[in-house]
């Protein structure tokens, strides 16, 4: 089985290594790379071709919502999960709007990331062993 080639985005170095140190714990998982800018990332996609984009909302230079608009607006688009601290409803529904696949609060990370992973891989690609449906995807 193909791995799911993700990209991680978050200004925070401690977040993006402990997320990396989680993330290296399933071998179905492949990380891709790691960034602290929303402008980077937008350079980088064309180049890495991610099946996943896991982002923070709140970044310096470009928050989340922005950056997830415009990954959405490339053709062959990956899918994009926000890791955000601000687990509210406002949030949630403009994640929607800006057409991320999901959204998972920071706190909530450990229990609910890798079976979105899972769920959301297995959408975009049937042949992938389907791990669940997770409540947290975005229409």
């Amino acid at each position: 089985m193909t791995p799911i080639r993700v990209l991680l985005v978050d200004d925070s170095s401690e977040f993006l290594e402990a997320v990396a140190r989680f993330l290296s714990s399933d071998g179905r998982i492949e990380l891709i790379g790691s960034t602290y800018s929303g402008q980077e990332v937008l350079q980088k996609v064309p180049d890495v071709k991610p099946d996943l984009i896991l982002l923070d909302i709140a970044m310096p230079d470009m928050n989340g919502l922005e950056l997830t608009r415009r990954i959405k607006a490339q053709p062959g688009a990956p899918r994009v999960i926000i890791l955000t601290l601000y687990d509210n409803s406002e949030y949630r529904s403009a994640a929607g709007a800006v057409q991320a696949d999901g959204f998972v609060a920071k706190s909530e990370l450990g229990e609910q990331l890798l079976p979105l992973i899972h769920s959301l891989s297995y959408q975009q690609d049937p042949t992938r062993k389907k791990s669940g449906q997770h409540r947290k995807a975005l229409p």
